[in-house]
């Protein structure tokens, strides 16, 4: 008889923190036993440089514990955080130069590759950046195609530059289904290139230029770095005798094969605390690894010997993720992440007596610990030798016996009080919850914290990553563009799910165990038949895949590379961001200066201006209006390159002053691809010609809400036209409509001619219109064949205009809501950032907490170009809520409805007893918050499971004193029989000129 094949169902975790790197031996027969199949574990400190050899000397000290059953072992599953660390101490002698080639004839040049990093790290990695023909537009349609010839000229200086990493990103790449610009570009250069590395940012994230380009980035720096380190590991494995598959745990607890991640490196960011929740919650919860249940939202708690790192499982056994905002090393991604709270508390933590004040780290021994240690005969004072006084077992308890009990005492308050404040930021409610507390460094910390339920120290805690590394599942997703013209919806969906299952099974998902777990879709603003499908499927690893085997470089290569890695220092390439001290927000004066040649108090924007009324105009915006962030930069750059952008108040201005103004107008979903900004001044400089004006005196903007509250001051920069901006808008808010605007309200035929320009050649002027409501229509249609997204100038205005109808000194409203976030967030207060915003706008007789609590449902559609939809908001659970505010919301319990057309237009309760009652409506301003922020969330940003705050703010009289007012921003321009009852009364808002002037 032959010989029978051992059944592998056994499984090696590892985990390479930046202390330790653990490994154990999962048995996978023997979850529901006490010890959860734990067969044998190991803890060795990371070896540095060359990490392998640690996971070589931990695997193989498990492997001998385990006797003679390798023959069972199915997989090797390795999380790390090393490609994180590489990006996090801008290592130089990890992170390759990468260059950046962008695909758009037209567009994207005002906003360079690299804008949004900060700068240490964007000159470390910014090898070279150039643009090529070629993008699409919203449509799928080309903008243009690519030429082999621009495309070989930008070849030659990537090579002459000697630039190894490449990375190609072009407008609306993720929906090219029929042109595959990005893989053309791949092509070529493959050709003459053929020893780059070259990413498409399509394969990397989905709609949003900048951002998906950065995470693009960041994995292409490090890709020749993962694949280095991947062979290491993979010949790690060849020494021991493991014949099995490798694999890479991923962000969200699920894995990938070794050759995938080698590629997708980025995809592994954060898989280190992921798994240290995932196998806390394994240990300590009773559950397994397959079937993921748990009764209840818990903290985990993992101390490591540096940092300690903080995050929630939810009921599923997965990580909360984060906040719409996720930045990973200061660069901004849309790219899925946990939300995680990290302190510099950890067992090599560095302890420091100062008079009666005591401080832990956050400098640490880390990995020296075993050297560096008064217990260990060293001479740093450190956490561990503070447990060791205290009674723990470990190192020479002699070399401690000095240390005084108040000193332990003090320490322990101060641990304590760390813990305290990390788990109160995570808590969404003053209700205790229980925490599991786990990793190496756990020996150091309290059992008993106030607001916790219990403290769980499962056995095997200090191994629990490496035991989360080896429960991981296999996860495929679908994320793609679906034309709905002639196909069912229903159709659409079955075929994404289909995918997704596939996708899981080919990552190696035991088929039977996969299902759907995540299904939702997002309709295109401004394009027909079109919707974004987004299905995820998750499933056991099976015993039996074996991934497809293929050399990742050549074992020569490795051990040149390796050894040119050793440098005697680890840390002698870090380089430390300019150290930013704290703001003083007190001190801080806005400059305002009077202009030597006209006499009038001019306020000149700083960068801190700036980056305040970018946060402010985007929680006016009521979710509308775009972000401004793309606007931010674009201005950042012109400041810090010299360019003067100038505010004046509106009681300046002479009584003749011809006034131009405009905005943006089209699809968001373009805005955040394209990163032009010069539509607006193209439409204004036409509009210019075809009335004869030579100059102007000042602009002012359309909306404040959003992109376009910033849309001016990129008018009126010295860059542009060099006019002062005038401290005023038409809505004080953002609306969906040209025509909503007071000054349509109090004036009719004030909005033709006027014009829009597409930036890309194309400019339409339209002279005359019976009314005010068909110039919106007939401008939208033109901007829907335009690439849906186009700068409008108005017909210019006069100074009596926006003396009697604009909303004044909204610039300086928004800088002071952007003063106040920016505050809470330094000061640790954005849980009562709703009080701060509501003080600094007039107080409670003008704005109020309307509701806080979580989104549980979010619909949307897209008609006549518009984003329309609901978001409903339910009263937060017992472990959901946020901790404690200074002053409760308007309604509590039950569920919040808020419709939107772009913008939010109410807010009604629905209470536990199906009593429904409006809280605020249009015009009065709604807008939700990120709680965990404290900035806007837009219509776009509107997700599941985000925890928010409802803010009502009372309108302008401009709206809410006049019949037509209403008429045309009230609930009934929406379509909704709704009476309008204003929220409070209306302050206005301080002139920043006024004030500051000198």
């Amino acid at each position: 008889m032959g010989s029978v094949r051992a059944k592998r169902t056994l499984r090696i975790g590892v985990d390479v923190g930046g202390t330790n790197t653990d490994a154990v031996l999962l048995d996978l027969d023997a979850v529901h036993q006490p010890t959860r199949g734990v067969i044998a574990f190991h803890k060795t400190p990371t070896t540095s440089p060359n990490v392998s050899d640690g996971i070589e000397a931990a695997v193989g000290n498990v492997l001998q514990q385990g006797a003679d059953r390798i023959s069972e072992i199915s997989c090797l599953i390795v999380g790390t955080t090393h490609f994180l660390n590489a990006v996090i101490e801008r290592d130089s002698r990890r992170l390759s130069k990468v260059a950046v080639i962008r695909l758009s004839r037209s567009y994207t040049k005002d906003i360079p590759p690299f804008s949004d990093f900060p700068p240490v790290l964007a000159s470390l990695l910014h090898g070279y950046h150039g643009y090529i023909d070629g993008g699409l537009h919203i449509d799928g349609s080309q903008e243009a195609p690519i030429i082999e010839e621009q495309v070989l000229k930008q070849c030659e200086s990537i090579e002459r530059l000697g630039i190894k990493a490449v990375v190609i990103s072009g407008i609306f790449s993720p929906i090219d289904q029929h042109f595959h610009q990005e893989a053309q570009v791949r092509s070529i250069m493959q050709r003459r290139l053929p020893d780059v590395d070259i990413v498409c940012s399509s394969e990397i994230s989905n709609i949003g230029l900048l951002e998906r380009e950065n995470a693009s980035i960041l994995n292409a720096a490090i890709m020749k770095f993962a694949r280095r380190t991947i062979q290491g590991f993979r010949a790690a494995m060849k020494r021991l005798g493991l014949d099995c598959t490798l694999f890479i745990s991923q962000n969200d607890g699920t894995v990938i094969n070794s050759f995938a991640a080698a590629k997708l490196p980025i995809k592994t960011f954060s898989s280190g605390p992921v798994n240290s929740m995932r196998g806390a919650a394994y240990l300590g919860l009773g559950q397994s690894g397959s079937q993921g249940e748990e009764r209840t939202s818990t903290i985990v708690i993992d101390v490591g010997g540096t940092t300690t790192d903080c995050g929630v499982l939810l009921p599923s056994g997965f990580p909360r993720a984060a906040s719409a905002y996720v930045t990973v090393a200061g660069v901004t991604m849309n790219f899925p992440m946990p939300q995680l709270e990290s302190i510099g508390l950890g067992g090599g933590s560095i302890v420091r007596e100062h008079d009666a004040e005591v401080s832990i780290g956050p400098d640490s021994v880390g990995y020296q610990l075993t050297d560096k240690s008064r217990v260990f005969g060293g001479d740093v004072l450190t956490t561990t030798d503070i447990a060791a006084a205290n009674g723990l077992d470990i190192g020479d308890p002699r070399r401690v016996g000095d240390i005084t009990t108040e000193l332990i005492q003090r320490v322990h308050a101060r641990t304590k009080k760390m813990l305290e404040r990390v788990i109160d930021r995570l808590k969404l409610t003053p209700a205790p919850l229980p925490v599991l507390l786990v990793g190496g460094g756990s020996v150091v910390c309290p059992l008993e914290l106030e607001g916790v339920s219990q403290v769980v120290v499962p056995k095997f805690h200090d191994v629990a990553n490496a035991v989360g590394a080896a429960i991981s599942r296999v996860c495929g997703s679908v994320d793609a563009i679906y034309s709905i013209a002639d196909v069912a919806l229903s159709e659409v969906l079955e075929d994404a799910k289909t995918q997704a299952v596939a996708s899981a099974v080919a990552g190696g998902a035991e088929p039977s165990t996969v299902t759907v777990v995540e299904i939702d879709t997002l309709p295109i603003p401004y394009v027909s038949g079109q919707i974004r499908v987004l299905v995820k499927a998750v499933g056991d690893l099976s015993i039996d895949y074996v991934a497809e085997s293929k050399q990742l470089v050549d074992e020569e290569d490795i051990v040149v590379e390796a050894a040119s890695d050793a440098v005697e220092d680890p840390s002698a390439t870090f380089k430390e961001e300019p150290t930013r001290s704290k703001f003083d927000f007190d001190a801080y004066r806005p400059t305002v200066k009077q202009n030597p040649d006209t006499g009038i108090h001019e306020w000149i924007v700083s960068e801190t201006d700036l980056e305040w009324l970018s946060v402010g105009c985007y929680i006016l915006g009521c979710a509308g209006g775009g972000s401004p962030k793309a606007e931010f930069l674009k201005l950042r750059d012109q400041i810090r390159a010299g360019s003067i952008v100038r505010i004046i108040d509106s009681s300046s201005l002479s009584q003749d002053a011809l006034i131009y103004w405009g905005g943006m107008m089209g699809s968001p979903a373009v805005s955040i691809e394209r990163l032009n900004s010069s539509e607006c001044i193209t439409a204004v400089a036409d509009l210019m010609e075809y009335l004869g004006h030579r100059s102007f005196d000042a602009v002012m903007g359309l909306e404040i809400g959003g992109a376009n509250g910033l849309e001016p001051l990129l008018i009126g920069s010295s860059h542009a036209f060099d006019r002062p901006v005038i401290d005023a808008d038409w809505m004080g808010r953002a609306y969906p409509t040209y025509w909503q605007t007071t000054l349509a309200v109090h004036e009719s035929g004030q909005l033709t001619p006027c014009a829009i320009a597409s930036g890309d050649g194309k400019t339409i002027i339209m002279t005359k219109s019976p009314d005010d409501e068909i110039v919106d229509r007939a401008l939208r249609a033109s901007c829907s064949e335009m690439g849906s997204r186009v700068g409008m100038a108005a017909k210019p205005t006069t100074t009596d205009r926006v003396r009697s109808y604009g909303v004044i000194n909204t610039l300086s409203l928004s800088w002071r809501i952007g003063r106040t976030v920016a505050r809470a967030q330094q000061e640790s207060t954005i849980h009562t950032i709703a009080e701060q915003i509501i003080d600094e706008v007039g107080g409670p007789i003008t704005a109020k907490v309307l509701f806080r609590g979580k989104i549980t449902a979010v619909e949307r559609r897209i008609f006549k170009g518009h984003s329309y939809g609901e978001i409903t908001i339910a009263q937060a659970q017992t472990d959901e809520e946020e901790q404690e505010h200074d002053a409760p919301a308007v309604a509590e319990g039950g569920v919040l409805k808020i419709p939107f057309k772009n913008e939010n237009i109410y807010a009604k309760h629905i209470a536990e007893d199906g009593t429904e009652k409006y809280l605020a409506t249009v015009p009065d301003l709604i807008s939700v918050l990120d709680t965990q922020s404290g900035c806007a969330l837009g219509v776009p940003e509107f997700r599941y499971g985000l925890l928010v705050t409802v803010l009502g703010i009372t309108c302008s009289p401009r709206w809410s004193d006049t019949k037509r007012g209403l008429e045309y921003g009230g609930p009934e321009a929406f379509g909704y029989k709704v009476d309008y009852k204003p929220l409070g009364v209306f302050v206005e808002p301080k002139s920043v000129v006024l004030e500051y002037a000198t």
